[in-house]
């Protein structure tokens, strides 16, 4: 008899996975609140598209947009690049398993990148 327990078992993502993929979060949530306040709706509103909704946010984030953009900085650039970094330098990595899927890779770097670039946004207006 064979046991295929580990065929039935659903995939797991790793925790570095999971770390680098909350520390991305962290940083795009805390670049978007910096840059809520005044990059935002002036970019958002140079392409046609209403910024109302943003005034609640910018509201809250206003007061504390210097501690967001240093939390920013601290979650994607030195925290979720050095993890991405890591991740595509690692050589050996077994066939099928996490490090090997581009979708997690594509997917870190989108969120970085976009990250990125509300932070600087964030810093032409503070």
């Amino acid at each position: 008899m064979i046991d295929d327990t580990r065929a039935a078992a659903p995939e797991r993502t790793p925790a570095r996975d999971t770390g680098a993929m909350l520390l991305a979060a962290a940083g795009l949530a805390a670049a978007f609140g910096a840059a809520s306040c005044c990059a935002l709706p002036l970019l958002l509103g140079s392409l046609g598209l209403g910024t109302a909704w943003l005034a609640t946010v910018a509201w809250f984030a206003a007061p504390h947009r210097l501690a967001l953009l240093a939390i920013a900085i601290i979650c994607l650039g030195s925290v979720g690049a050095v993890l991405l970094w890591r991740r595509r330098r690692m050589a050996a990595c077994a066939p099928g398993a996490a490090c090997g899927s581009p979708v997690v890779t594509a997917l870190l770097t989108s969120v970085l990148s976009l990250g990125a670039v509300l932070v600087l946004l964030g810093f032409m207006f503070a």
